[in-house]
């Protein structure tokens, strides 16, 4: 914003010039009150330094780089702000520390008055040529800018030396506005450090935000998600038993940890257990434990893992998986609250509470006496489902720097993924849900190329789509995901019933694998106690 043309020009005899004085400070502190911006504020204040005092051309360096310019390098300054200068003038206002007339003011931290421009060998008339200057004697006047007592700036401006109004005006004037500059620079800096102080807390804030849909270890803020987190923490408080229900790779250990830790037993103990990798014989000594001489090899007595979560929870993975005969005796310890040892007499007295997961349908397993009735509606007290990933697309993004994060602290690596990237796993179907996504960063952040990861580079770690059928047997890896899929890191799968593989892709897989059985379940993405199952269904030995 202008200034008001005065009424009377300034070069008048008739000029008041102490009137003018007053109106230049007037007008600059108003503009201090509209704004702080110094690059508005500065300009305005060189404008009116022309048009009301005849003070022309002036301009303010300031060094580069600021004040915290890097120790040691080379200091230089340059123009920052002008007035009456082209922008190719401005430019070329740039001074080494101690050069010319600007730079020894700089450096020095002391004015310079010159009377004459031409007779000044200093003078180095490097932002405004002399043939554009007016033919009277030009003088040059120089004031330092301080904060805090050290000079970080120069106010200049040229001045036609014959002129009805004392130089020491001028002067007086000058650094009046110079120690005006200084303050205003300072207080920008310091507005520009609360503001990166506010910015950071404000980031900490968002974090913690954040962090209030990723607690216990659940990271997103779909709806889906969150409306599994309030099911959960609403019946965390209680004895009830929880049945996680959902795909493989959902995240149902750590949802079966979350009600722990929201419950009132997070300071006792939270055990874990896989009953798809527990071999069928041993099922009831894991689960309950066993008695000295309870069979070949029992030394000693062992306290199994009900005893082991006593006053804490126990969280019975792939339920499913569960043996017939041991369903039964599930279904007697949480009823009854105690248990027997195997080979023991007595009955051990145990306060669990029980969460279970499974991928299964239970209530087809029902239907078709592979699980028994009372023990599913034992368990099915609380059924929470937990959602795919395809049903939390806005937490991939959220999901996959989390997973990239973790892999480049695990690994040692400082690899990024670009926007498109992002894009792109968020348009992926995901089949493997989250540990599916998991597995794919990490083969990332191990093999990628370039430290930022665009979607090209992407792609070749993305599992590629199923092979079409062909004449010739197919070997199980191509039944299952295709050629590509051989380097990558097997997916977990849902459960599906026994007839979904047929009795050549068994037959396939167990050629592929020389005979193999647990890594031919693994190509199927089968535990192999379905896998043998599939097999005894399908007659195959």
């Amino acid at each position: 914003m202008h200034a008001k043309t005065p009424p009377t020009a300034p070069h008048s005899p008739a000029t008041d010039w102490h009137a003018q004085e007053l109106l230049l400070m007037r007008e600059v502190m108003r503009l201090i009150g509209r704004s702080l911006a110094p690059g508005l504020v500065l300009r305005e204040m060189l404008h009116l330094m022309s048009e009301l005092l005849g003070l022309n051309r002036g301009r303010i360096v300031l060094m580069d780089g600021g004040q915290a310019a890097e120790a040691g390098a080379p200091r230089t300054a340059s123009v920052q702000h002008a007035y009456g200068l082209t922008q190719a003038e401005v430019a070329r206002g740039r001074y080494a520390w101690g050069e010319g007339v600007t730079g020894r003011v700089l450096a020095t931290g002391q004015p310079a008055i010159v009377q004459d421009i031409d007779a000044e060998p200093l003078f180095l008339g490097r932002v405004v040529p002399r043939s554009q200057l007016p033919p009277e004697t030009v003088a040059f006047i120089a004031l330092p800018i301080e904060v805090n007592n050290v000079p970080i700036g120069v106010l200049a401006c040229h001045r036609i030396r014959s002129r009805q109004r004392h130089l020491n005006d001028d002067l007086a004037v000058l650094r009046v506005l110079a120690t005006l500059v200084g303050q205003l620079l300072q207080l920008e800096a310091l507005v520009a450090d609360q503001t990166r102080q506010l910015e950071a807390r404000n980031a900490v804030l968002a974090n913690a935000l954040n962090t209030k849909s990723a607690r216990y270890g659940l990271i997103g803020s779909s709806p889906p998600l969150l409306q599994a987190l309030s099911e959960l923490e609403r019946v965390s408080q209680t004895q009830a038993t929880v049945l996680l229900l959902g795909q493989s790779g959902t995240g149902k250990e750590l949802f079966a940890r979350a009600v722990h830790l929201a419950s009132g037993r997070r300071d006792r103990p939270f055990i874990k257990v896989n009953c798809s990798a527990i071999p069928e014989a041993l099922f009831e000594s894991e689960l309950f434990g066993y008695e000295k001489g309870a069979f070949t090899g029992a030394s000693t007595a062992r306290a199994g893992w009900f005893e082991q979560a006593d006053s804490g929870t126990i969280f019975l993975d792939e339920i499913g998986e569960l043996p017939l005969a041991m369903q039964s005796k599930l279904l007697r310890t949480l009823q009854e609250g105690t248990l027997v040892r195997l080979g023991g007499q007595r009955e051990v007295k145990v306060n669990v509470r029980l969460v279970a997961a499974t991928n299964r349908d239970l209530a087809q397993e029902v239907e078709a006496g592979h699980f028994r009735q009372d023990l599913y509606y034992r368990l099915n007290v609380i059924p929470i489902r937990l959602p795919s990933l395809a049903e939390r697309r806005e937490d991939i993004r959220a999901l996959a720097l989390h997973f990239v994060s973790r892999a480049n602290q695990a690994h040692q690596r400082n690899v990024n993924l670009a926007p498109d990237a992002l894009a792109r796993l968020e348009e992926h179907p995901w089949p493997g849900n989250i540990r599916e996504l998991g597995n794919v960063i990490e083969r990332l952040v191990l093999l990628a190329n370039d430290t930022l990861v665009t979607r090209a580079e992407l792609d070749r770690f993305l599992p590629a789509a199923a092979a079409p059928s062909s004449p010739s047997p197919p070997s199980a890896q191509q039944i299952v995901s295709g050629p590509s899929l051989a380097a990558a890191a097997p997916l977990v799968r849902d459960y599906t019933p026994a007839q979904s593989h047929s009795v050549q892709v068994l037959q396939a897989a167990l050629a592929e694998y020389h005979g193999n059985q647990s890594r031919a379940a693994q190509s199927l993405g089968l535990t192999l106690r379905q896998f043998a199952y599939r097999l005894r269904k399908a007659g195959l030995k």
